[in-house]
């Protein structure tokens, strides 16, 4: 519990505690899955096991590739088990999205593991890259996810996710969204804009994970990664360079807003078809 004094009277509320994250930001080598495991091992060697949630881009071990056929792995595979044994050895969750094939589909597929080694959920991209022909090779998702890490919630998506409010709108129940990401420099002001107004519209944090470097496209990333709170102010950014940043979410910051500021009380009811 919280107390917050300042005004003729005090309110107190019951709040989460300071959810702690490390964004991994870098230049992810182009269908090698094996140098990229080598470069996050050392990117995360000091990783002191304080934090909550460790977050990686999307495709992080190929890139955003439509080379599915050659890059995609089980859930058994070596992407999925190097995912375990890191969260393990770094004692926090690891999450990031992988080419997975499953059942003659190819899925984009964001896996989240826990600090044990577990498997915590999936959540397969729902709205598919029709620019890169991501649908023509990729089965999408069709599903939701809600993850709880500590007492938070967090609604996980993928990239061009972030593009359609309908797919993210969730109301009190989501603390958090999360987008792991591949989005190029050239409509980087249209990614943080985005970013911001997911945010306010749910009245949550909002974490925008991206990667930087040139892909095997010759399509250029700057990062650009941000965390957003609840009114729309950017409280972490990570620029343009490759590097591991550690933030925290503020529980009190968000209940607060939600309460003196009530607007998801006046949303809309709709079901998603």
């Amino acid at each position: 519990m919280r107390c917050i004094f300042g005004t003729p009277f005090f309110i107190c509320l019951m709040t989460k505690s300071p959810l702690h994250f490390n964004l991994v930001q870098f230049d992810i080598h182009w269908e090698h899955p094996e140098k990229n495991f080598l470069k996050l091992d050392r990117m995360l060697s000091q990783t002191d096991g304080t934090v909550d949630i460790t977050i990686l881009p999307e495709m992080f071990s190929t890139g955003f590739t439509m080379n599915a056929t050659a890059m995609a792995e089980p859930m058994d595979g070596r992407a999925v088990q190097w995912m375990k044994e890191t969260a393990q050895r770094i004692q926090s969750d690891l999450v990031g999205s992988l080419i997975i094939s499953e059942e003659g589909n190819f899925f984009n597929r964001l896996i989240w593991v826990d600090k044990d080694g577990g498997i915590k959920a999936t959540y397969d991209k729902k709205h598919l890259f029709s620019l890169a022909g991501e649908e023509k090779v990729y089965t999408a998702g069709t599903e939701n996810v809600l993850v709880n890490v500590k007492d938070w919630h967090c609604k996980p998506m993928i990239c061009y996710d972030l593009r359609f409010p309908v797919w993210a709108r969730s109301g009190k129940e989501v603390d958090f969204m999360l987008y792991v990401a591949n989005w190029p420099e050239k409509r980087v002001f249209a990614w943080k804009q985005l970013l911001i107004a997911r945010a306010i519209e749910n009245q949550c944090y909002v974490i925008g994970l991206n990667r930087v470097g040139w892909d095997g496209e010759q399509n250029y990333y700057n990062g650009a990664s941000i965390v957003v709170d609840p009114m729309g102010k950017t409280i972490h950014s990570l620029g343009g360079q490759e590097g591991v940043q550690r933030g925290n979410l503020d529980g009190v910051a968000l209940q607060v807003v939600r309460n003196d500021l009530p607007f998801l009380n006046d949303a809309d009811d709709f079901v998603i078809k």
